[in-house]
């Protein structure tokens, strides 16, 4: 019985420590700013599940996954560039991976969704939810690995 007990209160502390965490995270300000209104009406649903309620794609569902051409990745909902096609590599997860960002324009936040700490990785212009940062990616240049959900992305192709 006391096993229970104690379980039980350990379920409950880790619940209020999420929901502080959330908390927190609602409060950051970002240069553009809209209502869950506006951003639905010009996103798409998949878009707005990922890049405003910070949910997942499902893997190798996205084109851009293996868009291999010369050009700018750049924030669905804001058009803010994040990534250049030359830090892209294949992972193998089915995701689109990028090694790095650009400068100032991927914040890093700490994401408690499923239980445990991870990087979470955001458009610093408007807060939307890119992905998630690891550690296992190519040791020749950052070792990161910035998974990042396809339909948080359009491809701008470089101009010849």
């Amino acid at each position: 019985m006391n096993k229970v007990i104690y379980f039980l209160a350990i379920l409950f502390l880790i619940s209020c420590s999420g929901n502080a965490q959330n908390d927190k995270k609602e409060n950051k300000k970002y240069k553009i700013s809209k209502t869950a209104a506006e951003w639905k009406k010009e996103l798409t649903a998949e878009q707005y599940h990922v890049l405003r309620a910070s949910g997942t794609e499902r893997p190798f569902t996205s084109p851009l996954n293996k868009n291999d051409k010369p050009g700018t990745y750049v924030c669905a909902a804001c058009q803010t560039p994040l990534y250049e096609s030359e830090h892209k590599f294949d992972s193998g997860t089915g995701w689109p991976s990028f090694d790095r960002a650009i400068k100032r324009n991927v914040a890093l936040d700490v994401d408690y969704k499923i239980g445990y700490a991870r990087t979470e990785l955001k458009c610093t212009t408007c807060g939307g939810h890119l992905g998630h940062s690891f550690d296992d990616g190519p040791q020749e240049t950052t070792g990161k690995r910035h998974c990042i959900n396809g339909v948080a992305l359009e491809f701008i192709p470089k101009k010849d």
